[in-house]
């Protein structure tokens, strides 16, 4: 293997986009016998300055030569020559959302044509007519029975009656913040935190006080301490797989957060949005402290954001009646063709399937981000559709945002979730949304090169 450390495209790159061209020569010196396979490429920073470009120009041409089929990088060792072959024009301009945290396409199965096979059987329904009128509040008992069911693996014996159906999340964690928040008091959630549970509560005119987080997830010291002033009515929180941080919270820091709620006189509002993804996960906090907790499960994050559906449990019957009452006034009622389709795949096993083949889905992306990035920057849980990506030193979120679009990748701030001040530099990756394994596997790759290179150095001022 020899060190092509020299190389360089001056005088010979040609018109249109700069990082193109540059790709285009590097195409050319294959061709042409200059660049043979094992030839290493100068680092992205020296060929920055012998063009006197920019270095995320730089980044973005190798980024299209590797989606050329042209190039390989080793994280550490550079970029290198590779024998030519032939990747399909469709994933040679990486330009890949990053930011959506939704769930990846299940293995295994057609989720198109299993929807559409549901919905053919929906419209042959005798009571289809029923289904196309108003639905009751909360969704009719036999659907509640269905999201019972659902939620067996993690609530085992739950009662059908203090299940509501909502249409989505979001409209459940805003009918809520309005039964449970009183004006002029507080709700508590992790210093980073879901940013629509917080543009719901700043909708609502409602105050919001950020707890500290570490590795494990809400800290209950610091939750204790958070209540002291005596005014916290709700604490909002994701115990499992959080986004952003991944944090997945140990039984005793469950355990310890129900008895803080009991001491002080607040509700908790569990959003467990990824709980049934992991295969073995501590009991949810509603499993823990039944009388003190409103628990939320949607379908977006584990079978598809499609269904706008979420099942939400009250502490009983009849505080699940507020709750239907919340609900009405939000939402009126949840889809009905949509419920009607989750009540189907959940009696005949198609959710079950689905969950599975994103759950295998979540892990095979997730082996592959940590092939591909730094372990000791990532926070990371198998089975989940996201990562928490700590910045070295010298890159502030805004930079790196800005320089991983340029590079084709859309990410996240942590900014963006972030109540009060939070510490540190980090961006949420969300590994769903990409189509397949290539595209997502070049956007990972440019991502691992800016945090190789570091940051652009800024000019010096003379």
């Amino acid at each position: 293997m020899s060190a092509v450390t020299d190389w360089n495209p001056h005088g010979r790159i040609g018109t249109g986009p700069l990082y193109r061209a540059i790709a285009d020569v590097i195409a050319s010196d294959i061709a042409n016998g200059q660049l043979r396979a094992g030839d290493r490429l100068p680092t992205h920073r020296a060929l920055a300055a012998a063009l006197g470009i920019d270095l995320t120009t730089v980044t973005r041409a190798y980024g299209e030569a590797r989606a050329r089929g042209l190039v390989d990088t080793a994280v550490g060792r550079g970029t290198f020559v590779r024998d030519r072959v032939v990747i399909p024009a469709a994933v040679r301009a990486v330009e890949l959302d990053l930011s959506m945290n939704i769930p990846p396409r299940p293995q295994g199965l057609d989720l198109q044509a299993a929807f559409a096979h549901t919905m053919a059987a929906v419209t042959r329904r005798a009571d289809l007519l029923r289904l196309l009128s108003y639905q009751p509040a909360g969704g009719a008992l036999a659907d509640r029975a269905a999201g019972a069911a659902w939620l067996a693996p993690v609530l085992p014996g739950l009662e059908p009656e203090r299940v509501l159906i909502t249409g989505g999340a979001q409209a459940a964690l805003a009918a809520l913040l309005t039964t449970l928040v009183r004006p002029g008091r507080v709700v508590l959630s992790g210093c980073h935190t879901y940013p629509g549970f917080r543009a719901a509560a700043t909708a609502l005119g409602l105050a919001m006080r950020g707890v500290a987080m570490d590795a494990d997830g809400l800290c209950p010291d610091a939750l204790a301490a958070a209540c002291a002033a005596g005014d916290v009515d709700a604490l909002y929180l994701t115990p499992t797989l959080h986004n952003p941080t991944t944090a997945t919270l140990p039984l005793e820091r469950r355990q310890a957060i129900v008895a803080i709620a009991r001491r002080y006189g607040f509700c908790i509002i569990e959003d467990d949005a990824y709980g049934l993804l992991p295969v073995t996960t501590p009991p949810p906090l509603a499993a823990l402290g039944p009388d003190l907790v409103w628990h939320v499960a949607t379908l977006a994050k584990v079978l598809t954001p499609g269904l706008r559906l979420a099942y939400v449990v009250a502490p009983d019957v009849a505080r699940a009646a507020q709750g239907r009452a919340a609900l009405r006034a939000i939402a009126q009622m949840p889809p009905p063709l949509s419920v009607a389709t989750a009540s189907a795949w959940i009696a005949d096993g198609t959710a079950a399937a689905i969950l599975q083949g994103v759950r295998a889905e979540a892990m095979a992306r997730q082996q592959l981000a940590a092939h591909l990035l730094p372990p000791a920057l990532v926070s990371a849980q198998g089975e989940g559709h996201h990562l928490w990506l700590t910045l070295p030193a010298g890159w502030t979120e805004a930079d790196f945002v800005a320089a991983a679009r340029r590079a084709g990748a859309a990410l996240v701030p942590g900014s963006a979730f972030a109540v009060g001040e939070a510490a540190g530099q980090h961006v949420r990756v969300a590994l769903g949304a990409a189509p397949d394994h290539t595209g997502l596997s070049l956007a990972l790759e440019n991502i691992a090169d800016l945090l190789a290179d570091g940051p652009p150095q800024s000019p010096e001022i003379v």
